[in-house]
């Protein structure tokens, strides 16, 4: 384990996955003398896959949740330029766009409204983000027109972002301006003397509040302090194909799996999900069906070399939206887990909202109501059982 810098501090953060070192970045940025404590290494957890697909929700029956995840996703560029700028570092993010395959007549007529919808919510006047249904056979040498005997969705709003690349960005930003340590897991926090404690023989760290940001380990730190369990992991596995000549392709989205093209000539596919599983090691029969199936509606990919597998446990809670915000009965202890498959596209607001929080003062754009603890615990807790 890495030792200690100088503290106290203002605040530690739990976890170098995408929400912890994006909000330790955040919390840099705000000014506040900032530690990050994790207990194995950088993108040890499901923060350290291959996709990257920055997906948005649908244009329809808006609500804030969706809202806030287009405020995101339109101001991740800009977000990832300043970044890049920082630390010298690619993060391969590109607007790719994405494909959505149309199968029925139901769906056709479905995506025609949406696309109507789109025109309201994307404001593409203004935005530039599209969201358009196309004839049948459209980038047929892409996706493979008996998917989508019905046309396709094409949409702008839709990029990608290499996973490691961005987190070796955040993590280079903050061992620069703060503190980064790995090897060191997190057990409690004393609010009384406010020190962190971690695992084993290592001394506490001082800090004045605590950010719980592990992964989907972090619901069982929760728990122990709050005596409620709001969440699970659910393991996914995705796979790296070799990718030469398809960099400037859109992203596709069919059969329930995702299709990301990089930058770095490789293809990534993905992901699966499943919520019970013995281990956290790719599955070679879960590989075998992502490339089956892939290849199936993705002609392109047929006969490109398998480069390598990953799986991990992605952290969800029971309530589906990502909690966001100080524990119950604490104004020093805070949660920011449970980002599941939408994590890295928000991540960067979601750590302006909770330091923004902390520092108080007012942020730009305010997290939806069903991201706050108060949707996750007490009498609006949801079992796991549902």
């Amino acid at each position: 384990m890495a030792a200690p810098s100088t503290g106290p501090y203002d605040i530690a953060v739990a976890g170098a996955g995408i929400f912890g070192l994006s909000i330790a970045h955040a919390a840099i940025r705000a000014g506040l003398k900032t530690v990050v404590l994790e207990a194995d290494r950088v993108g040890a957890g499901s923060s350290g896959g291959l996709l990257g697909a920055l997906m948005p929700h649908m244009p329809a029956r808006w609500n804030p949740k969706k809202e806030f995840q287009f405020q995101a996703l339109s101001g991740l560029e800009g977000h990832v330029s300043r970044l890049e700028a920082e630390t010298g570092l690619s993060c391969g993010y590109r607007r790719c766009g994405r494909i959505l395959p149309l199968t029925t007549a139901d769906r056709l007529a479905h995506h025609r409204e949406r696309a109507e919808e789109s025109k309201l919510r994307w404001h593409p006047d203004r935005s530039g983000f599209t969201y358009q249904v196309e004839a049948p056979g459209s980038r047929s040498d892409w996706l493979y027109p008996e998917a989508a005997p019905f046309g396709i969705v094409y949409e702008t709003l839709a990029a990608r972002i290499s996973p490691r690349a961005y987190l070796a960005a955040l993590a280079a930003h903050v061992r620069r301006h703060g503190t980064l340590m790995e090897g060191a897991e997190v057990t409690g926090f004393d609010e009384t003397t406010r020190q962190v404690q971690l695992s084993g023989s290592a001394a506490p760290v001082a800090a004045g509040c605590l950010v719980i940001s592990g992964g989907f380990r972090a619901f069982d730190l929760i728990e122990s302090l709050t005596g409620e369990n709001v969440g699970r992991g659910e393991k996914g596995q995705a796979l790296l194909l070799e990718g030469a000549g398809l960099s400037g392709r859109p992203a596709i989205y069919c059969d329930g799996l995702y299709v990301v093209p990089h930058d770095d000539g490789t293809v990534a596919v993905g992901s699966t999900s499943d919520r019970e599983f013995t281990d956290s090691a790719p599955s070679p029969e879960r590989t075998d069906e992502l490339l089956r199936r892939a290849t199936a509606f993705c002609p392109a990919l047929a006969g490109r070399a398998v480069l390598s597998q990953w799986a991990g446990i992605r952290p969800r809670c029971h309530k589906r939206d990502p909690l966001i915000g100080p524990l119950p009965g604490s104004h020093a202890i805070h949660a920011a887990t449970g980002g599941f498959k939408i994590s890295f596209g928000i991540a960067h607001l979601v750590a302006d909202c909770l330091i923004a929080d902390i520092t108080g003062r007012e942020a730009a754009h305010r997290l939806p109501a069903t991201f706050r603890p108060d949707n996750h615990f007490g009498t609006s807790r949801l079992d796991a059982d549902g």
